[in-house]
């Protein structure tokens, strides 16, 4: 069971900047009308912490304009760019070449407050998760500010899903503001390359039981003549796609047993006249359906089979990917206390010799 826990705005900015090496990741594609603003804010609300835009093959002049306002604020990061579009992309190149002790993560589109970053950098710094989600329900902006219902309705349908799924108790599953321990970040696989990034991170998460925390956010639209790439249709198929994978990868018995409850209700169904058959005349007239419901009840049983082996699998890789997190901060603890691995080796082997 995932112990979800409500943040509320803290006021420990003074301890923040010296304490932790913090990197902004702002991932941007044609964000020319608000990356000035957005740097500015986040730069004046954490003054220590490293900016790093990743220009997603923008086509207008994000680049050069994020390039000018970090050297005109004196600001500590740079501009990366990843040739392949999609957030997921973006993530995934800022992930693998930024070296951070929290990396918080937020659009450039002006619609995230950067007054708040501190309240979500803090719970990671006191050690209480690893990863922190700016909450836009809660507060009800969210509803107010966006003015696509469907978009709300599949937000909503989403998140029961995976609350459902996950035994979890999550308000904002898509949200683009987070911020994430180190440990998070460098044992994250990014498989996806989408907006469907938010979801895998949220599932990713609750999946190998890392510590979510909800902070409740104010939201706003994009300022006028900024425009949305969100597609809702095309979007939202992708999520709905990306956590069926993931039940299909991690909950494997639940997904391919509730396929073959599918297939043993529909071998049922058309079963049904041959068991009529039997009962009234001793003989089978609908043959075709017999073999047919025949095929459809015994690709249940196939399908109950694979999901108790697949279940059995996934078990194992949680306990290897246990491994590797106890691995990971082991070796992190070594590095904080200047110990290299070689040297570890070398006092083991001249302790067996002796």
């Amino acid at each position: 069971m995932e112990t979800i826990i409500r943040g509320n705005r803290s006021m420990h900015k003074p301890l923040i900047e010296k304490q932790c090496d913090v990197a902004i990741i702002l991932p941007a594609y044609n964000e020319e009308k608000t990356i000035k603003a957005t740097i500015v804010a986040f730069h004046s609300a954490l003054p220590h912490a490293r900016i790093y835009v990743i220009n997603n093959n923008s086509s207008d002049k994000t680049e050069a304009i994020a390039k000018a306002t970090l050297a005109e604020l004196r600001c500590s990061g740079d501009v990366l760019n990843e040739a392949r579009r999609g957030k997921g992309n973006a993530l995934r190149r800022a992930f693998m070449s930024i070296d951070a002790d929290i990396y918080l993560l937020a659009d450039a589109d002006l619609t995230y407050p950067a007054d708040r970053a501190v309240d979500l950098i803090y719970p990671i710094i006191e050690s209480r998760a690893d990863m922190v989600v700016g909450d836009r329900h809660s507060c009800g902006h969210y509803s107010y500010e966006n003015k696509r219902p469907l978009h709300n309705f599949g937000n909503r349908l989403i998140q029961i899903m995976i609350n459902k799924f996950f035994s979890a108790n999550l308000v904002d599953i898509m949200s683009g503001y987070r911020a994430f321990s180190r440990r998070f970040v460098k044992t994250y696989p990014i498989l996806v390359e989408g907006f469907q990034i938010e979801t895998d991170m949220t599932l990713h998460a609750l999946h190998h039981r890392f510590r979510i925390v909800e902070v409740p956010i104010e939201y706003r639209d994009r300022p006028a003549g900024s425009f949305s790439k969100l597609s809702t249709l095309s979007d939202g198929t992708k999520v709905i796609f990306t956590i069926a994978q993931i039940l299909r990868f991690h909950r494997p018995l639940l997904f391919f047993g509730w396929l073959g409850i599918v297939f043993a209700l529909a071998g049922l169904f058309a079963g049904t006249p041959v068991i009529d058959d039997w009962i009234r005349h001793h003989y089978i007239y609908h043959v075709p359906l017999a073999i047919l419901a025949s095929a459809l009840e015994v690709i249940a049983l196939m399908l109950v089979g694979i999901g108790l082996i697949l279940d059995s699998l996934a078990h194992q890789q949680r306990l290897q990917y246990e491994m590797y997190l106890l691995d990971y901060a082991n070796r992190e603890d070594m590095t904080a206390r200047g110990i290299s691995s070689s040297s570890l080796l070398s006092a083991r082997y001249h302790s067996d010799v002796v």
